[in-house]
Order: C-alpha cells, then sequence, then structure tokens
C-alpha cells in the first residue's frame, strides 16, 4: 500500500472528505441556531392545556384553563398530553430540517 488511495480501493479522497465534513458541521451548527429558534404549541383537552416548546426540547410555558382544575388526575394527563404533543412537533420539525440539510450529502441511505 501506497497511499491513502489504496487503502480504499484507490478512489477515497481524504482532502474531499474533509472539506465535507467542515460544510458538514457548519450546516449543523446552522441547524441547532436555527432550532432554537422553533417555538412549537403542543395542546390537550381541547386546548385546557397548551404547553409551547422549543427546537432544544425545552418547555417555554404551560397555561392551564381554570376549569381544567377541578379534576387534578385529568389535569396531570392533560398536562403530560400536552407536554408530549408540543416535544413531538418538534422533534418532527426539527427531524424534517436534519433531512432537508442531509440530503445534500454524498450520505449512505437512512443515516438521517
Amino acid at each position: 500500500m501506497s497511499g491513502g488511495d489504496d487503502l480504499f480501493g484507490g478512489g477515497f479522497d481524504l482532502g474531499r472528505l474533509q472539506g465535507m465534513l467542515s460544510g458538514v458541521t457548519e450546516r449543523m451548527q446552522e441547524l441547532q441556531a436555527e432550532a432554537e429558534q422553533i417555538v412549537i404549541q403542543g395542546q390537550a383537552g381541547a386546548g385546557m392545556v397548551k404547553v409551547e416548546a422549543n427546537g432544544r426540547q425545552e418547555i417555554l410555558s404551560v397555561r392551564i384553563d381554570p376549569a381544567a382544575m377541578a379534576d387534578r388526575e385529568l389535569l396531570e394527563d392533560l398536562v403530560t398530553a400536552a407536554v408530549n404533543d408540543a416535544l413531538g412537533q418538534v422533534r418532527a420539525q426539527v427531524a424534517q430540517k436534519v433531512s432537508a440539510m442531509a440530503s445534500g450529502l454524498p450520505l449512505p441511505p437512512g443515516l438521517f
């Protein structure tokens, strides 16, 4: 083996790979900044409980209709459902952005 090309079957270009990785790193940083700007509202109980979450999967606020306060167990279930709704929407939106970012890269299918 006389060089890096022979090690990987003659078609491997380390410089090109490093350039691609640099671009991926920059794009991932941009994606993280974009994710921080995402704010999603999840809700449960026909809007009796509303939860806002950001792209970093942090809960920003919880709003509870006073009518939901009458039944503690119901309220607990509604808060749980609203949080899960908000976080599920955030994950889906971030995954969509990651998928769009990765679509232009020469990566194995299914990696992102």
